[in-house]
């Protein structure tokens, strides 16, 4: 590593960023935070429900990168990540800080398309406009292409970054190398709908299902094929520190090492949402549950409305939270989901942003967490895009939801 392309002014910058998300870190409120997803995720009653924020496009708001000082690229990620974390502070969420600085190991993909065929996008006119799919796989003989990526270690690139962050950070806070596969293992509909187009994908559904059902197979074979891997040849690092998926130690180790048993898998079925219950199960679920099986616990569900799927939901192996979106009828999913599982209660993003104030927000929240009383649950705000102008409504939202969390704990 040359330690001199790192310019004292902004390591200077960075570390001073670093040594206040360390002090978070070790500090009695942090220790809170945590405690209280292990209780709600451990099933155990917390001193009241965590209420998490994700502002994913809001951070262009929150956070514009021309306000950042680095230059260097390695430095100007950390100053982007370690200010992302004191907005989170200032927001107030139950944001759970790590007490050490993960590296991720770098792995390359084999080959670097991923499945052997370019996936495309049309991109919008304007920006925030949508995108369409631009799938690669138009015809019966594309799907011929289709190979199963392969991960190689990169021992020399993980070593760099490791060296790199260990000189930054080391004497601030403990950097730890991970090898970390993530949470969202089995949401196949994903990679599906890219490869094929998701009109595409329902029109097949109905009238080519076979097609469907090779493409789900291959995804699936594909993905079962990479933990086998990561579990045999890789020294795995459990994921429970991150939100939503905080949680005490999954199991134990076999043989003095960490396994899939030992991690969250999450997985959804959003391009699954308009199909029915039974041919959501043929497509989606079926291909989905080999791969759930593999882990100690699994979370499942995102944006889609899963009303008329929860019996199906309810057979997934190893299930531990169930998320009901905004679209998914919270009294249908208390009247069938009992304690032995954990409820992740989302928001609906617009509602939040559009509110007319805190009281809109209270009384929008309220009737729902009354009705979750005695329940082990979440409270979560994901898949923001905008703000529109209401740079407190993250603070707002997110002072009312802990309240009425309280209220209702």
């Amino acid at each position: 590593m040359n330690k001199n392309c790192f310019s004292q002014s902004e390591l200077a910058v960075v570390r001073k960023l670093a040594e206040q998300v360390a002090a978070f870190a070790s500090s009695e409120d942090n220790n809170k935070i945590i405690k209280r997803w292990q209780d709600v995720n451990g099933l155990r009653k917390p001193d009241r429900s965590p209420v998490w924020c994700r502002p994913v496009a809001c951070w262009d708001e929150l956070l514009p990168k021309d306000t950042l000082v680095c230059k260097n690229e390695l430095l100007r990620d950390l100053e982007y990540n370690f200010r992302q974390i004191i907005i989170k502070r200032q927001i107030d969420d139950d944001t759970p800080i790590a007490t050490y600085f993960p590296v991720q190991a770098h792995y390359d993909i084999v080959p670097p398309n991923r499945w052997g065929v370019d996936i495309g996008r049309h991109k919008p006119d304007s920006a925030q406009g949508a995108w369409a799919y631009d799938p690669p796989l138009r015809n019966v003989e594309d799907f011929d292409k289709l190979v199963a990526p392969r991960f190689e270690y990169n021992d020399h690139k993980t070593a760099q970054l490791l060296e790199s962050y260990s000189f930054i950070l080391g004497d601030i806070i403990s950097v730890k190398l991970v090898y970390n596969l993530g949470y969202d293992n089995a949401t196949l509909g994903t990679a599906a709908a890219d490869l094929r187009g998701l009109e595409q994908m329902m029109m097949d559904m109905a009238i080519n299902p076979e097609l469907t059902h090779r493409l789900m197979a291959h995804l699936r074979d594909s993905k079962l094929q990479e933990l086998e891997n990561i579990e045999q040849n890789i020294h795995l690092s459990p994921n429970t520190d991150d939100p939503m998926l905080c949680s005490d130690p999954i199991g134990t180790k076999y043989n003095g090492k960490y396994t899939l048993k030992n991690c969250w898998c999450a997985g959804n079925s959003q391009e699954f949402d308009q199909v029915s219950p039974a041919m959501w199960e043929e497509f989606c679920l079926n291909y989905q549950k080999p791969i759930f099986k593999r882990f100690g616990y699994v979370c499942y569900g995102c944006c889609e409305n899963l009303t008329h799927k929860i019996d199906g939901v309810l057979t997934i192996p190893n299930l531990r939270i169930f998320v009901c979106s905004a679209w998914t009828d919270l009294d249908v999913v208390l009247n069938k989901i009992n304690k032995s599982h954990c409820i992740m209660w989302r928001q609906k993003a617009s509602d939040v942003v559009f509110a007319k104030g805190k009281k809109q927000l209270y009384e929008q929240m309220e009737n729902g967490l009354r009705k979750l009383r005695g329940q082990y649950y979440q409270v979560v705000l994901r898949e923001l895009q905008t703000l529109a102008g209401n740079m407190d409504r993250l603070h707002v939202w997110t002072a009312t939801a802990k309240e009425l969390a309280a209220k209702y704990a």
